[in-house]
Formats: C-alpha cells, structure tokens, sequence
C-alpha cells in the first residue's frame, strides 16, 4: 500500500520570532533543524521513491535532513514554487502580535487562518510586486501541481514525501479531508512532524495519522 507523508518544515528563525514569513527565504532555527532530525527518526522504517519541496530553503533543509537520516538522499527530488507557502503581502517581515494589536485579533485571523481573505497588498520592502494571497489563492496554485503531478505518483504505488509549509499543506490537507471553509480556519499543520496518507491500490485513503 503506497504511503504519503506530508511534512511542514521544521521552525523557521521568524516562526520563532513570531514574524509573517510568506516568500521570504528564511533558514531554520535551531529547534527547526532538530525538529527535522526527529521527523527523520520517525520516518526511518520508510522507503520513499521520490520526494517533492517547495523551492524555499526552510523546506528543501528539512527534507535533506530527514533523507541523511533514513540513509536516501539519492532519490529523485522534484522542486517547484507551487509548493511555496502562501505569500503574505504586506505582512510578511511584520510580528503577529503586533499586527493583532494594530488591527485587533479577529482581523488577524481571518488573515492568518480564512479560506478566502488576503493580507493587505500593500507595496513593501519585502513585497516589492504588492502581491497577496488568500488559502484560496495558494490552494489555485498548489492542488493543481498536487493533483497533476504528486497524487499519480502515489496512485502508481510510489511511496513519496512532500516538504512544503503550513498554508500549501492546509490547502492539501483541505482537500484531502473534504474541510470545508469554516473548518480550515482551525487547521493547523504543527512544524517538523510528518503525517502519514497511506492508500490502497484502488487510491482510497485507508488511514491519516501524524507520526
């Protein structure tokens, strides 16, 4: 029975500085990198045939940690942006519990959590093209390439890991679990702990667990 494990990055140096990251390339904190040595210790009974990042750092560096680990490093690695995580705007750099204070706390998460509403689009250092993106928007962009490109590999019986972050795993998780849009506003996919989709032949989820 083919496996399908999801696994957000461990903890990025603004998750633990409680800052808006979106597209920002930033690097795992210390604690990131031990979370994803755990989620590689968790994962060492598995055999994957192909794995699937996003091509932000934070990602790619937990998937290569978990791969020294389980002693794969040499399967194929697919890299691609649709996996990215959504991007934030106006807010991205900005510290969330500052945010929530200047905007107040049912604002802020309808930003962080809703289905369908965008950060401000505002022009920023960090966000020179104004863009913003609502889950809505990222799910537009990552379930296409999981349904075209991860899903038949799955289908196909291949065992497969994909690392990507908290709002392009919702999105999948989203579809995956039939959510609906009031029911993604409490999902949250915890750092560096892998969770497991394994199928049968026919492509039915048979169990969903975290490791």
């Amino acid at each position: 029975m083919p496996n399908l494990i999801l696994l957000r990055h461990g903890e990025s140096q603004w998750n633990l500085e409680n800052r808006f990251t979106g597209w920002v390339d930033i690097a795992l904190s210390p604690k990131g990198r031990e979370e994803a040595h755990q989620a590689g210790e968790k994962l060492k009974s598995y055999k994957f045939d192909k794995a699937y990042t996003s091509v932000l750092k934070r990602a790619i560096d937990t998937l290569n940690i978990v791969l020294k680990i389980i002693g794969q490093e040499k399967i194929p690695i697919e890299y691609d942006k649709a996996l990215n995580e959504r991007h934030y705007g106006a807010l991205q750099g900005k510290n969330k519990a500052e945010t929530g204070q200047i905007y107040g706390e049912k604002q802020l998460k309808l930003w962080r959590r809703s289905y369908d509403v965008p950060p401000p689009k505002d022009v920023t250092e960090l966000n020179p093209d104004g863009v913003s993106e609502s889950l809505k928007d990222t799910a537009a962009r990552t379930l296409p390439y999981f349904e075209s490109t991860i899903i038949p590999d799955v289908l196909a019986g291949k065992d497969i890991i994909v690392a990507a972050h908290g709002n392009s795993l919702r999105s999948i998780v989203m579809k995956l679990d039939n959510l609906t849009k009031a029911e993604v506003i409490e999902l949250n996919i915890p750092t560096g702990v892998p969770l497991l989709y394994r199928y049968d032949t026919k492509g039915n989820v048979l169990e969903h667990r975290y490791l």
